[in-house]
């Protein structure tokens, strides 16, 4: 009885030994996936006023929970019956990544700037506030269901060779570690400004180094969330050319002879290009069917 007492915590220990390797090669993947999906949400969190900042946070991260709470069981079942299916899934990702990434720079650098945001929230009514609200959290937990999709693919296809138990400690605590991370990390952003202005009255009445600091914030957050915004566009493209050349040997020996990060942003680039040039012909074909 003992020994086998002592054999299971052995067995444990073995299984958390994998999970914590295993979760440290995850977590380096899914990173610029993570990164796009902070400045994403910090993006997405913030525009309210100071004391809906943090409820309205709340709820998003609820629905990153269910998103990962539905997707999670899916991906299992799927690397149990139908493993097959993960690499293709994968490259599927690894086009959108790259076509997202890839995007953005077109519309930096082609698209017109849209038109100029409706009223200040401060100054809408009630039921406006409300409606503004709830599109903000809706449009924010769909954006999270599709970057949560390629986390939690991307994390099983790096423990695709390990056992069950394994995949599952693994991937679930990537998935778990993601939301708190995030969503930890977009309500400090979100508060950042909060924060300065405090510093800033606290300043006016003491000294000027707390106004110094306070002014140092508020006027830092906004390049901090531009500068997610580059960060995440470029992991984008590394990712999703990332995926490519692990898994297509073809391109991993074209571009074998390149420094790594540099071949996965070309293959990624390339990628992200031919994906956004089928979705504008695929539109123009559209609207001229019309």
């Amino acid at each position: 009885m003992a020994s086998g007492f002592f054999a299971l915590f052995d067995d444990i220990a073995v299984l958390m030994d994998d999970v914590a390797t295993m979760s440290k090669v995850a977590t380096k993947k899914t990173a610029g996936i993570l990164a796009d999906d902070l400045a994403v949400n910090a993006e997405k969190a913030s525009g309210f006023v100071s004391s809906r900042e943090l409820p309205v946070l709340w709820k998003i991260s609820k629905g990153s929970l269910l998103n990962k709470a539905i997707i999670l069981p899916a991906a299992f079942l799927l690397s149990a019956f139908l493993p097959w299916v993960i690499v293709p899934i994968l490259m599927i990702g690894g086009v959108y990544l790259s076509f997202e990434g890839v995007e953005k720079i077109y519309e930096y650098f082609f698209h017109k700037k849209g038109e100029k945001q409706g009223s200040n929230v401060a100054e809408m009514t009630a039921e406006e506030a409300a409606a503004h609200e709830k599109k903000k959290i809706k449009s924010a937990v769909l954006v999270d269901f599709i970057l949560s999709v390629e986390i939690v693919i991307i994390a099983l296809g790096t423990v695709a060779d390990q056992p069950m138990q394994t995949q599952i400690v693994v991937v679930s605590l990537v998935a778990l570690l993601a939301t708190i991370g995030v969503y930890g990390l977009v309500a400090i952003l979100v508060r950042m400004d909060d924060f300065g202005y405090q510093l800033i009255a606290k300043g006016q009445e003491k000294n000027n180094f707390l106004k110094n600091i306070g002014q140092g914030l508020v006027k830092t957050l906004p390049f901090i969330i531009r500068s997610l915004g580059v960060i995440g566009t470029v992991a984008m493209i590394l990712v999703g050319g990332g995926i490519f050349v692990h898994n297509w040997h073809v391109l991993h020996d074209l571009v074998h002879g390149l420094p790594a990060i540099l071949g996965e942003f070309l293959v990624g680039i390339v990628v992200g290009v031919m994906a956004l040039i089928i979705y504008k012909l695929s539109k123009l074909v559209l609207r001229k069917g019309q």
